[in-house]
């Protein structure tokens, strides 16, 4: 499986596509950092003023991370058809993972949805989480 590595702390960016199925993406501004892995998947992170961000895709999975100030999200993609999105949107961590066909949402001002599959989300935030073993 090809990886791809994009890394952001600061005000930066990166961005990769392996062309075989692994792409990157990672924006941040000053005070803040964002980081995303594709690894077999696609990953997208971006963090906003003195937040961090972080998304991590395996194998077919598809992971989206932002940040705003104070909050640190987490979304990890895990398998063929995995998909997460994670905001942070208030003060606190956050983290959603599924698993192969599985779909995670933490928006970080209601809580969070774990449905098809084997999935999982912790949310700070809003002091909810949710759990799906489908």
């Amino acid at each position: 499986m090809p990886n791809t590595v994009c890394p952001a702390p600061g005000a930066s960016s990166a961005v990769m596509d392996s062309g075989a199925g692994a792409s990157c993406s990672a924006t941040s501004v000053g005070g803040a950092a964002a980081a995303a892995f594709g690894l077999g998947g696609e990953a997208d992170a971006d963090a906003g003023p003195t937040s961090l961000s972080l998304a991590i895709a395996q194998n077919g999975g598809s992971a989206t991370s932002r940040s705003t100030f104070l909050s640190g999200p987490a979304a990890i993609a895990l398998g063929p058809g995995a998909t997460v999105t994670t905001t942070g949107v208030r003060p606190g961590l956050a983290i959603g993972i599924a698993g192969a066909g599985a779909d995670v949402e933490l928006t970080g001002t209601t809580g969070p949805t774990c449905r098809g599959g084997l999935a999982f989300a912790g949310d700070f935030q809003t002091l909810q989480g949710c759990l799906s073993t489908q």
